[in-house]
């Protein structure tokens, strides 16, 4: 089998039913099979997927499970020569997994590729970046990479301006939220780190690709709709991004970095504090980043 498409469903019941008509409707001619892994949904999420497609496999878990495990377990179960992960809350546009399919069939030293994202508004969404180091986490954490003198030229670790996802790239990371994977790269180097429960896994797994030295692009020919936080929320990803940065680098950098790389969490944490909190006076905000000082 060509294509395995692997969708984590968790309390998502209505964005899961859209993003999986959305494939059926656009992949009509692809040889594929879907699989979906629903994470206890209390919402009535499997049986309306067992009633309006029956032609999806479903993997019902008794437990929250979290984003990665339950994502390995489709990659588990999958049959297909390149894995496509998404997000319950995707809708995939006409011709976007054919797209990454053959982008990958003419390119073998691509082990990771990622569409365009985009807005439910048509706008482009940003996806990706480089891989995270104490440079351009300082850059991040001080908002320097704000700067309009220093985007055009510096490695930043969260690419925002949406420009740049105009042209197929080579990036050091693209998101999970849709993330298609070669078996051969998941063969060598094993499926997502599942110390991750949810957040960061996306740039680990593309750090362990990039090290065996398979490249991670971009796709704007494939187009994906991303409602962002439909099955998160911003604080959590905040949060967990903070810990996942950190599980990174104690896995992958030499130990000295780890001090500083939370030494800068913190006062990047502390700067927006001040910034959401006193300046702004957004309370979800200064809670949140409240929580992210003691984490760092």
């Amino acid at each position: 089998m060509k294509l395995s498409i692997a969708i984590l469903s968790f309390n998502t019941k209505q964005l899961t039913l859209d993003c999986l008509k959305s494939i059926f409707d656009t992949s009509v001619s692809l040889d594929l099979e879907v699989i979906v892994i629903d994470n206890a949904s209390t919402d009535g999420s499997p049986q309306a997927i067992k009633n309006q497609f029956p032609q999806a496999k479903l993997i019902e878990n008794a437990t929250n499970t979290g984003f990665t495990t339950a994502n390995n377990q489709g990659i588990a179960q999958a049959a297909g020569e390149y894995i496509l992960l998404l997000n319950s809350d995707t809708i995939v546009k006409p011709n976007a997994i054919q797209t990454l399919a053959d982008y990958l069939d003419q390119h073998p030293r691509v082990g990771i590729a990622a569409p365009q994202l985009l807005n439910p508004n048509g706008s482009i969404q940003p996806n990706g970046g480089f891989l995270p180091r104490l440079s351009n986490i300082a850059a991040w954490m001080l908002f320097i990479d704000d700067l309009s003198w220093v985007k055009s030229w510096f490695w930043s670790y969260q690419l925002r301006d949406v420009a740049y996802f105009k042209a197929t790239r080579s990036l050091g990371w693209v998101q999970g939220a849709a993330m298609i994977l070669r078996r051969s790269l998941l063969d060598q180097i094993g499926p997502l780190d599942e110390h991750i429960f949810m957040y960061g896994e996306d740039v680990e797994i593309c750090y362990r690709a990039k090290a065996a030295h398979w490249q991670v692009m971009l796709i704007p020919q494939a187009q994906v709709v991303h409602q962002s936080f439909g099955s998160g929320s911003p604080g959590k990803a905040i949060l967990g991004e903070y810990q996942g940065l950190k599980y990174i680098f104690q896995k992958h950098k030499p130990a000295w970095e780890l001090p500083l790389l939370r030494l800068l969490l913190k006062l990047g944490a502390l700067l927006r504090l001040c910034l959401f909190g006193t300046i702004l006076a957004d309370k979800q905000k200064y809670a949140t980043y409240k929580t992210a000082v003691s984490l760092a």
